[in-house]
C-alpha cells in the first residue's frame, strides 16, 4: 500500500470521527451537560518555566498546541506532495492551483458582498474559503467504487493548496501585536532547524526540542502559533543518511497521521463545534455573517471551482483527472464546500477578540454551509456517477 493510500485511510476514517465529534459537542451544548461542558473548555491550564509563563483555558491551548501539531503534519505533506507527489511538476499542479485559488477567492467575495458594511463582521471574511479534507474523504469513502482514485488524488491536491492558502490567510490577516524580541528567537530557532537539516540530523528529538521553543517563540511574537509547525515541517529531511533509510519526514508523517486523525481533530471539533439550538430560528441563518458563510461555502466553492476547471479544461490548459467527467467534477466541487475544522479554526481568530455576539452565528454557518454542501455532493456522485468507470480504483 503506498503512502497516498495509507493517507486517504486515515483521513476517511478520521472524517467519520470528525462527524461524531461534532455531534457530541452540540449534545453536549444543547443538554444537562452545557455547564460540565462550558466548564471543561474554560479550565485554565498554566505551563511556568522560571520566568516564561503561558497561561490559557483549555480552549486556547487545543486551538494554538494541538492546532500547531496538525499544521506540522500539513507541512510536511505539503513539502513531500511539491517535491516527490501530486504536486511535483507543473502538469500535475495546474488545475488543482486554479481550482483551490478560485474555490478561496469566490467565496471570500460573496461574504464581502453580503457584509461589507459591518467591520466586525468582515473580519470572518476568510471562513468560508476553507475546505476540510478529512470531512470531504469521508464523504468519498461513503462511496466506494463509484469514485475513482483519481477523483480522491484530485481533491487531496485541491485540498492541500486550499491548506496553503490558510496558512497565507493566518500569516497575514490574523496575526495580533508584534514582539520584535520573539521575532529574534524565533528567528535563532529557524537558524537551528536550518544547521539541522544542512548537516543532515536525521535523529527526531533535536528538531522536536528546537521546534518547542520555536512554538513559544511565535505563540509570544503575535503571529498565529500554528504557523510555526509549518515553518519547523519546511526543515524536516525528506532523504536518509544512508541507502535504504526511511527520511525523517516520513517516519513521522507515518507516527503524526493516526494522532492527528483520531485524536486532534476530532477534539478541536468537539472543543469547537458546540452550538445552542435553544430558541435557534430559521431567521438566524439569515442574518449576514451565519448567511455569507453559508453561501461562500454552498455556492461561491461550487461556483469558483467548477467554473475554473471548466475554463481551465476547454483553453487546453489542463485535462479532466483519468476516468472522471463534468458530473463527478461538480459533486467535488460541491463537497470542497465541506469547511468545517478549518472554518471553525478561522472563525476562531477572526471573532475571539471581537467582542460582537457572531460568535454561535458563525458557527450555524459554518455547519449548515458544511453539511449542505456534504448531502448535495454526495447525492450527485452517488446518482449520477457511474461505478462501471471506476471498476480499476483502489
Amino acid at each position: 500500500m503506498t503512502l497516498v493510500q495509507k493517507f486517504l485511510r486515515l483521513e476517511t476514517a478520521g472524517g467519520f470521527l470528525l462527524m461524531g465529534a461534532l455531534l457530541l459537542a452540540i449534545l453536549a451544548e444543547n443538554s444537562p451537560l452545557k455547564p460540565v461542558y462550558d466548564l471543561l473548555l474554560e479550565t485554565p491550564v498554566e505551563l511556568r518555566i522560571g520566568r516564561l509563563i503561558l497561561a490559557k483555558p483549555l480552549l486556547l491551548w487545543i486551538n494554538d498546541a494541538l492546532m500547531a501539531v496538525f499544521f506540522f503534519l500539513v507541512g510536511m505533506e505539503l513539502k513531500r506532495e511539491v517535491l516527490t507527489g501530486q504536486l511535483s511538476s507543473p502538469s500535475k499542479i495546474v488545475l488543482p492551483t486554479l481550482a483551490a485559488i478560485a474555490g478561496i477567492v469566490v467565496p471570500a467575495l460573496i461574504y464581502t458582498g453580503i457584509n461589507s458594511g459591518d467591520p466586525v463582521a468582515m473580519r470572518g471574511w476568510a471562513v468560508p474559503t476553507a475546505t476540510d479534507i478529512a470531512f470531504a474523504l469521508g464523504i468519498l469513502a461513503l462511496l466506494g467504487s463509484r469514485v475513482p482514485a483519481s477523483l480522491k488524488l484530485f481533491l487531496l491536491a485541491v485540498a492541500i493548496i486550499d491548506d496553503i492558502g490558510a496558512i497565507v490567510i493566518i500569516a497575514v490577516f490574523y496575526s495580533g501585536d508584534l514582539s520584535f524580541m520573539m521575532f529574534v528567537v524565533a528567528g535563532v530557532a529557524i537558524v537551528g532547524l536550518a544547521i539541522l537539516n544542512f548537516r543532515g540530523v536525521t535523529s527526531a528529538t533535536p528538531y522536536m526540542l528546537v521546534g518547542i521553543i520555536l512554538w513559544i517563540a511565535v505563540l509570544k511574537s503575535g503571529v498565529h502559533s500554528t504557523l510555526a509547525g509549518i515553518v519547523l515541517a519546511m526543515f524536516i529531511p525528506l532523504k536518509g543518511n544512508k541507502e535504504g533509510e526511511q527520511p525523517l519526514l516520513v517516519r513521522l508523517e507515518h507516527d503524526l497521521h493516526a494522532t492527528v486523525a483520531f485524536i486532534i481533530l476530532p477534539v478541536f471539533a468537539f472543543a469547537n463545534a458546540g452550538i445552542s439550538l435553544s430558541g435557534l430560528k430559521i431567521t438566524d441563518l439569515t442574518s449576514s455573517v451565519p448567511l455569507g458563510i453559508a453561501l461562500g461555502l454552498i455556492i461561491g466553492k461550487q461556483i469558483g471551482i467548477f467554473t475554473t476547471i471548466w475554463l481551465a479544461v476547454k483553453a487546453g490548459i489542463a485535462n479532466l483527472p483519468e476516468n472522471t467527467g463534468w458530473v463527478q467534477i461538480y459533486g467535488l466541487s460541491a463537497l470542497c464546500g465541506i469547511g468545517f475544522t478549518m472554518s471553525l479554526f478561522i472563525s476562531s481568530l477572526a471573532f475571539e477578540q471581537s467582542g460582537g455576539s457572531y460568535e454561535m452565528n458563525e458557527r450555524l454557518g459554518i455547519i449548515v454551509g458544511s453539511l449542505i454542501s456534504a448531502v448535495l455532493g454526495y447525492a450527485i456522485l452517488r446518482i449520477f456517477s457511474n461505478p462501471v468507470v471506476v471498476s480499476e480504483s483502489e
